[in-house]
């Protein structure tokens, strides 16, 4: 009866375009946040680096070629760049002194080997579990990581010898030994590999590892620091391109492509994130409205209903679930226009070959629960006051 009284002969032109503004801004909001945190998480599972983490080194030029210019990195460089608002960390990679080569030691493969060239950075910047990403003097093996390209050239090596090629899971369990030396001496040491990278062109080694080699089997040449590990702000990716072309600096091209895309995608999914909510704040103002317009129009009869003895908390209830079934058609339409937007934009970026998680991101639709909460919230209280404003 009392939905009836106040529902029944009220113009809902007011209300039909609030629902369509919340409908869009709603729609507009969750698919910004679902796609930005894809953006983000794109390649985070192929990489043993962390996101936003390049490496970058001195552009070798004819002035390298004829030793009027060094491509090492000078303390005083290293700490200028540490110090501008693009970098987050940055630390030198170690590189080794030492003589090292890699060498097959299994039967499942015929022998191969090949003097290599091995570096070491700071954990922080991978993902690899630090159980598995350490080494002490006297320990089985030495952990690895493999750059996927030396994998290319075993498999292509064992082609040519008519042998089965090795898959990455077989590759970790095939036996690899270090040797060890300079002028003076040599060292074996067995090795397992424990992951592989495309960014990275030598074999990574733990810092353990590193400083071993080089204490113990020093040489004439010293090791020097040629590239720099360097985590770059979220946002801050084309000041870090800007800095890198002024000082003839590079990164890897397919490292800055994907940085590229991750800092544009970012800003532009951040700008319709703030217009999303620009658009839901708006269209909630318009729905709080008409909430405050229904009452001031039915002041007579919430005052009849309340003279007849229905209680104030009856009527608020009546108004409130009234606007929850709005805010609940809203939600839904929503996320049943994002399920259709996300297959669509999905595939898209599978046929650009962007391979982007399929499954729904909990924030986004947290987002949408979120403002459903709020608007039920300021509904409730704007109903109430109203309400007992006509006692």
């Amino acid at each position: 009866m009392i939905k009836k009284i106040l529902f029944s002969y009220q113009n809902k032109t007011q209300l039909i375009i609030a629902m369509i503004g919340s409908f869009l801004g709603f729609t507009f909001l969750v698919t910004s946040i679902h796609y930005l945190i894809r953006v983000n998480e794109f390649g985070e599972g192929e990489e043993i680096l962390g996101n936003n983490t390049m490496i970058i080194q001195k552009k070798v030029s004819n002035f390298n070629s004829l030793k009027l210019a060094k491509t090492d990195f000078s303390e005083r460089e290293i700490e200028s760049i540490r110090k501008e608002s693009f970098t987050e960390t940055l630390e030198p990679i170690l590189s080794n002194s030492f003589g090292v080569s890699l060498q097959t030691d299994s039967e499942l493969v015929p022998y191969f080997r090949s003097d290599v060239f091995v570096q070491s950075i700071d954990n922080s910047f991978t993902r690899i579990d630090s159980d598995q990403w350490k080494w002490s003097p006297g320990d089985d093996f030495v952990p690895i990581v493999l750059p996927r390209d030396f994998l290319v050239m075993l498999n292509t090596f064992a082609s040519a010898k008519g042998i089965p090629q090795v898959s990455d899971d077989l590759a970790k369990t095939i036996g690899f030994k270090f040797t060890l030396y300079n002028d003076e001496k040599k060292e074996w040491e067995k090795v397992k590999i424990v992951g592989f990278t495309n960014e990275v062109s030598a074999i990574l080694v733990p810092s353990s590892f590193m400083e071993y080699g080089n204490k113990n089997f020093p040489t004439s040449v010293p090791a020097k620091t040629t590239q720099l590990m360097l985590t770059v702000k979220e946002g801050q990716f084309g000041e870090f391109e800007n800095y890198l072309q002024k000082r003839s600096l590079e990164s890897k091209e397919n490292s800055m492509i994907v940085g590229k895309l991750k800092s544009v995608a970012g800003t532009l999914f951040s700008i319709l994130i703030g217009i999303s909510i620009i658009t839901v704040f708006l269209a909630g103002l318009v729905l709080v409205q008409y909430a405050q317009l229904l009452i001031s129009r039915n002041e007579y009869e919430i005052r009849t209903l309340l003279r007849q003895g229905y209680s104030p908390t009856k009527i608020t209830k009546t108004i409130l679930l009234y606007f929850l079934k709005v805010f609940a058609v809203i939600s839904a339409a929503s996320i049943i226009a994002f399920s259709l937007a996300k297959l669509y934009i999905d595939s898209l970026l599978i046929k650009g070959g962007i391979q982007v998680e399929s499954g729904y991101t909990l924030l986004s639709i947290l987002a949408v629960i979120l403002a459903f909460g709020i608007y039920t919230i300021v509904n409730y209280f704007n109903a109430k006051r109203g309400v007992l404003k006509t006692q």
